[in-house]
């Protein structure tokens, strides 16, 4: 049974209170595994071009109101705030916006600590500053849907002026949902209250929509601010995108350094990221992967940390704990709630082989884009960058960083808490480098065509 259709067993249409017909599939529908798709980036050359697009490509876009649906495939759409400029929406309009999303990601460099090799100097051409106005995510179950998809939107895009295509780039993970180090990913998403899916064992209770989508209750009792007016805000939220070249070669090396035999490489690998490449979590199974544990929705978020204070299981600083502490006794003081995400990541390139040398790193063939989204989503990742991420003063590891994404400008250090002393492994470097990014915003399918209808 696929992952959607174990999401359609768990809807239940009389607990909606959402406005799902007016949400766009790819806030709330998970993305099928195994996947494919492609991300396409676009800039708006003149307004009534682009809106004309918009106009077009509304009505090929799922709504979130298709649990019943058997989809081959289905469109997002995105904009950033130079395509929200281009597009002529007044100035008074736009400065409802965040502030980081009118700057724009490459201008927030130094809050996500984006240096060294992960500065925006480094990035490619279509993530510099303006150049990309309009993000197109397409989600397919196999290859013969994402034709299908592609032949749509760039029939609409052919009918187009004024628009240009700057970037695009296929992904998909046909062994699943594996990430380019072979580990099966974005496991644990939030519930979010209203939509009409359940909270699986293990996610306690749905978060409060208004985290996620705009014009709703957040956790704090109220709705979080949005754009103006409602016509253009409502229904939609914001979205991180950040590509990553993914250093498989290096990662792998690393381990052969510290790891005697395949089994202990294994297990640092899994100590690393908090879960066996299965998806197995080390709290369930602490000496061995379990394929049947990893693979089961029932059993493979369901635990938490409360029996593990000191990370002797799952080290405090993994990858894992680093992003979702869940019940850990946190230094700095933070609701964990209100920095949940919907992940909706994508791998691109050739599956995971414990075979690729540091020398084929040079390809940059291997990697992800990490997207997600949440109502607070600047808010978020700059957090995360700064305090989860590219920090250990949460957990009491110093300066100790994410062994999996952090930016190691020299080799990092990760500690494995032990009795009677921890260990300390040294030689972390970063193997993920940014290649780029954009702060975005995913309207709602009536904002779309609200853009589209403006003169």
């Amino acid at each position: 049974m696929t992952i959607l259709q174990k999401l359609k067993e768990r809807f239940s249409r009389d607990s909606v209170t959402l406005d799902l017909h007016d949400i766009q599939a790819l806030i709330l529908r998970s993305r099928p595994e195994p996947y494919v798709g492609i991300h396409a980036m676009l800039h708006f050359d003149e307004a009534e071009g682009a809106r004309a697009l918009l106009g077009r490509l509304a009505p090929h876009i799922a709504s979130a109101d298709n649990w019943n649906e058997d989809l081959d495939f289905w469109i997002g759409a995105a904009l950033s705030f130079e395509g929200l400029k281009a597009l002529g929406v007044p100035e008074a309009q736009l400065k409802t916006f965040p502030l980081p999303f009118q700057q724009g990601m490459a201008a927030r460099s130094e809050q996500l600590r984006d240096f060294g090799p992960n500065a925006p100097e480094n990035w490619e051409d279509v993530f510099k500053p303006g150049n990309c106005h309009l993000a197109l995510t397409i989600y397919a179950v196999d290859d013969a849907a994402l034709d299908k998809a592609l032949a749509t939107a760039r029939t609409e895009l052919d009918q187009s002026s004024g628009v240009t295509l700057i970037g695009e780039h296929r992904f998909g993970a046909p062994d699943g949902a594996k990430n380019p180090f072979g580990f099966r990913d974005s496991i644990s998403q939030p519930a979010v209250e209203g939509s009409g899916v359940d909270p699986l064992p293990g996610e306690e209770r749905a978060i409060k929509a208004g985290e996620f989508i705009l014009g709703y209750e957040s956790e704090n009792g109220q709705p979080l601010g949005m754009p103006e007016p409602a016509a253009l805000g409502k229904n939609g939220t914001f979205v991180v995108l950040r590509k990553y070249n993914s250093r498989v070669g290096c990662f792998n090396a690393f381990l052969k350094a510290h790891g005697e035999t395949a089994e202990d490489r294994e297990r640092l690998a899994a100590k690393m990221f908090g879960r066996w490449r299965s998806g197995a979590p080390l709290t369930l199974s602490p000496d061995h992967d379990d394929p049947d544990l990893g693979a089961d929705p029932q059993r493979n978020n369901d635990f938490n940390f409360k029996d593990d204070p000191k990370g002797r299981v799952v080290p405090l600083g993994c990858h894992m704990r680093r992003l979702n502490p869940r019940d850990s006794e946190l230094t700095l003081l933070t609701d964990v709630n209100i920095h949940r995400i919907i992940r909706r990541s994508s791998t691109f390139g050739p599956v995971y082989s414990e075979d690729v040398a540091p020398k084929d790193d040079a390809k940059g063939d291997r990697g992800l884009f990490f997207i997600f989204i949440s109502a607070r989503a600047y808010d978020t990742i700059e957090f995360m960058q700064q305090e989860w991420i590219n920090r250990g003063n949460f957990v009491d590891l110093g300066e100790e960083r994410d062994p999996i994404v952090g930016l190691h400008e020299e080799d990092g250090r990760f500690t494995i808490p032990q009795a009677p002393a921890r260990k300390r492994i040294d030689g972390v470097q970063t193997f993920n480098v940014m290649k780029g990014g954009e702060y975005l915003f995913m309207p709602s399918l009536s904002a779309l065509k609200w853009l589209a209808e403006r003169r």
